[in-house]
């Protein structure tokens, strides 16, 4: 018979969950609090492993933004970080520097999900309720990935694309 393996201490499941991704102090206590044995004790095992570096909320906001910037707009990365209980100051940060790149983002999502939807893509343009039906369709996408009203209509209408194409580079 194999003996069974003790469980793991607060601390150690800790470690476990930030050796998966970056975690906030939030996320962590959530995660752990029903393993608290004794009151204080996960208060003190995350300052523990916020002073040796092991959280840090810097760190988190740069996983956030990295992992998920491709896919989501501004909107939805900012609510991710509010729910991670990160600074409203470097979240306010961090969004700012997305927003630059916000029109780009989001045309690429619509491009991989809607490319041969597009007018001229497959003649299905014809038909002026499908169009519109479609288009709804393309709205509703974006703003569930958080990209602004005026971000959506710029990529699904394409106003400003000529705009980009005569840009210089």
């Amino acid at each position: 018979m194999v003996p069974a393996t003790p469980p793991l201490s607060l601390k150690g499941r800790a470690l476990r969950l930030l050796a998966s991704r970056e975690h906030s102090r939030l996320e962590l206590a959530r995660k752990l609090r029903r393993h608290e044995t004794e009151p204080g004790e996960l208060d003190r095992v995350l300052d523990g492993l916020q002073a040796k570096g092991f959280i840090d909320e810097q760190r988190v906001i740069e996983s956030v933004v990295h992992r998920r910037a491709a896919k989501l707009g501004a909107v939805r990365i900012r609510q991710e970080l509010q729910d991670k209980g990160l600074p409203v100051e470097a979240i306010r940060e961090a969004v700012a520097s997305l927003q630059g790149s916000e029109l780009e983002r989001a045309r690429a999502v619509w491009r991989r999900k809607f490319a041969a939807t597009a007018p001229g893509g497959d003649g299905s343009d014809d038909d002026p309720a499908r169009t519109a039906a479609e288009r709804a369709r393309q709205i509703r996408f974006l703003a569930a990935r958080g990209f602004s009203g005026d971000t959506i209509r710029r990529v699904v209408t394409g106003a400003g694309d000529w705009l980009d194409e005569q840009a210089p580079g």
